[in-house]
């Protein structure tokens, strides 16, 4: 029984001392210096590509814009979109740029702190300096509002955050999104915008055990998404076989309308009505391009 409590000891020592060494495991970005003047015009635009205000407005309880509070129920447990107006306590009125660059491009917060990856900054990664000086002048706009953001309800141990540390080392992939030479300027565009900002891939591709996309069935579907959502297949050889082309993706991109004349639903139909719904004619067409592959 001695022999027992001695191990049953050393391994709590051992467990011990490997979660203080995650706590303090230093993960700060080398550099999230931008100088550039930011267009919020152009930031407000970006922010609506990117999801934002459908991720960090609680529509359906008459939430303000980007005051945080949506539930999303995973495997993992709950988490809750935070604040992100210009509230100083309860927002991000206190951050700087360098912050706001931390946060967005690396996932890591004011105080140094891991996110959960269900914040998708690994595609906010490949944001440029522009785009995330742009972003940061539109939400400079945005009205305060003084609601704190409501803990994550996660299940142990998914609960230990500087466990995500192992995540990162693991699965971040932060290079950035480079165009392929071969192909057209729409269709590259249209693979930012896919693979950066619109994040499609974070819905569209399953996960491991551990959270992680299975990049080998990328864009495959997926199930088990947050609040008991699935996502289809969107590679261009499923899109055409199930008889997408341009004309009416492009089309279904801005109204929500499918060729079949049914509509798209649950987080497909916030993401047309809060995000694609805004965006330009080019960018359409650029996602439309790139999704089925025609250039």
């Amino acid at each position: 029984m001695k022999f027992i409590l001695s191990l049953l000891l050393v391994a709590l020592i051992l467990v011990g001392a490997a979660a203080a060494a995650l706590a303090y495991w230093p993960i700060e970005p080398e550099n999230t210096v931008i100088s550039l003047e930011g267009d919020a015009a152009r930031g407000a635009y970006l922010a609506r590509m990117s999801g934002c205000i459908a991720c960090h407005t609680n529509s359906e309880k008459g939430g303000a814009p980007l005051a945080g509070g949506v539930a999303l129920k995973t495997n993992f447990g709950t988490f809750y979109t935070p604040n992100l107006t210009t509230d100083k306590e309860f927002g991000i009125g206190a951050w700087t740029v360098g912050d706001f660059t931390k946060a967005v491009r690396h996932g890591i917060s004011k105080s140094g702190e891991p996110y959960y990856p269900a914040f998708p900054y690994p595609f906010y990664s490949k944001l440029s300096d522009q785009d995330i000086a742009d972003l940061w002048a539109a939400f400079q706009t945005v009205p305060a509002v003084s609601d704190p953001s409501k803990p994550l309800d996660l299940n142990f141990p998914f609960n230990f955050r500087p466990g995500l540390k192992l995540w990162r080392y693991a699965f971040l992939d932060e290079a950035q999104s480079e165009p392929v030479l071969a192909k057209s300027a729409a269709w590259n565009r249209g693979k930012y915008i896919v693979e950066g900002p619109a994040h499609c891939g974070a819905c569209h591709t399953p996960r491991n055990l551990a959270g992680a996309r299975e990049i080998d069935q990328r864009m495959e579907g997926a199930g088990d998404l947050p609040n008991g959502g699935k996502s289809p297949p969107i590679t261009s050889t499923k899109l055409l076989a199930e008889g997408w082309t341009f004309s009416n993706l492009k089309y279904a991109l801005r109204t929500g309308v499918r060729p079949d004349g049914d509509v798209f639903g649950g987080a497909m139909g916030e993401i047309v009505r809060e995000g694609t719904s805004f965006l330009n004619d080019n960018d359409l067409a650029a996602i439309s391009i790139y999704l089925l592959d025609e250039e």
